[in-house]
């Protein structure tokens, strides 16, 4: 079973057909920069584009960095606020003229990482984070998902967690990896404060480095870096639409 999976980040979209029963990519995956402003429009005709390089013709993943819930956009930290309020689900569906399944971008990338990567078969509470234009959350008891967490802004020294933390951040400042890890192991302090994780997985664009800041962490957590690296959120997007659609995810 093959399905087009879709990560629309704050800085690029990212596509690719994936087999859902093993977490692979049919195709090369495809990118293009998220475009600014990063409005429902600009963002159904980029993604529309996509799945048109990919000649893809069937139903479509969507992760998006926002609060999802029942399709509604409830959030916009890293796209244009016109999103806010918007039926996304239903707009992508014009847009591509696809049955669309649209789910937080984190969450997404969380999925498959508990499925085919570094919390495969790993019970208790994992967290997963995705550290590039911000700092997505997706939280795992069991195995279950508790969707559309938020934690990437929480409050540390009177900021958003993300606007210190994120890789984005580390870019503005200026920083390299071992210089930024401090920042970010203050904000895992914090979070490992809040919820205990038993085990917290580093993805997005930031997971390419771990070699590099992984070591420097101190939270008292184990901390491992995403084994789909940055691949996880289209693999994932993929995956939640083989469940909304009640597709088999193997013959």
């Amino acid at each position: 079973m093959h399905l087009l999976g879709v990560d629309i980040g704050g800085t690029g979209i990212k596509a690719a057909v994936v087999d859902v029963a093993t977490g692979a990519l049919i195709t090369p995956r495809q990118r293009v920069p998220t475009p600014q402003p990063a409005t429902p429009r600009a963002i159904g005709i980029a993604v529309a584009r996509l799945a048109q390089s990919l000649d893809w013709h069937g139903p479509i993943g969507c992760g998006l960095p926002a609060v999802v819930k029942h399709g509604i956009v409830c959030t916009a930290s890293n796209i244009a606020p016109e999103w806010i309020g918007v039926d996304g689900r239903q707009h992508l569906q014009e847009a591509l003229g696809q049955p669309v399944a649209l789910l937080n971008d984190a969450d997404a990338a969380g999925i498959a990482e508990m499925r085919f990567g570094a919390g495969r078969g790993r019970d208790g509470v994992v967290l997963m984070l995705t550290v590039g234009t911000g700092i997505g959350t997706a939280l795992f008891i069991n195995g279950s998902l508790i969707p559309n967490t938020e934690l990437g802004h929480i409050e540390i020294r009177g900021k958003d967690a993300e606007r210190r933390a994120s890789d984005a951040a580390r870019k503005r400042k200026g920083l390299s990896f071992a210089e930024w890890a401090p920042l970010f192991d203050e904000y895992l302090h914090r979070v490992v404060a809040l919820i205990w994780p038993d085990l917290v997985i580093v993805g997005g664009g930031a997971s390419k480095a771990f070699d590099e800041f992984g070591p420097l962490l101190s939270a008292p957590v184990e901390i491992v870096p995403a084994h789909l690296r940055n691949e996880a959120g289209v693999v994932g997007a993929a995956l939640y639409a083989a469940a909304c659609l009640t597709l088999p995810l193997s013959e």
